[in-house]
């Protein structure tokens, strides 16, 4: 299945578009073949926006943070706060980026525009279940409302 990936480059993201683009693309195609339902560019509840958000076979929520060089990396320190929203947590780079420099703790993937792989897998912390549940009901509306055409970012819970 090819995994057509339709993103709005934000203001953030405008340093490195094609690497952004690249890399996020062929983290959602991971996604996908690991049978997760990826959706780009979502904001959370508590504004932040998710690079990719994934919904898992077995009801699990990942959220992948793109970052498209070091640059990116060092100016952008808010992927901490989205851990309430998320069982597990990876960053996704291209094949280029420097080694040793992201933390340990979260997961890894290295993507291209072609696909990825997870380097690291990421640590899981499970969501309570109330959290879960509305949390899947927010990531089902919203993937209705972007198939239905409508420009829809925001999670409501």
């Amino acid at each position: 299945m090819d995994v057509v990936v339709d993103i709005t480059l934000t203001p953030s993201a405008m340093g490195r578009p094609e690497t952004t683009l690249a890399v996020t693309r062929g983290a959602a195609r991971l996604l996908v073949d690991l049978g997760y339902a990826p959706l780009a560019e979502v904001t959370l509840p508590n504004g932040r926006r998710a690079d990719l958000m994934a919904l898992g076979p077995k009801g699990d929520i990942v959220i992948v943070e793109v970052k498209s060089g070091l640059e990116d990396y060092r100016v952008d320190r808010k992927w901490g706060e989205y851990a309430p929203y998320c069982d597990a947590f990876h960053f996704a780079v291209a094949p280029h980026f420097p080694e040793g420099i992201l933390p340990e703790e979260p997961g890894l993937i290295v993507a291209d525009g072609f696909g990825g792989a997870v380097v690291r897998a990421a640590p899981v912390t499970p969501l309570v279940g109330a959290r879960r549940k509305a949390l899947t009901l927010a990531f089902a509306r919203l993937a209705a409302l972007r198939a239905a055409g409508v420009a829809a970012e925001r999670l409501s819970l």
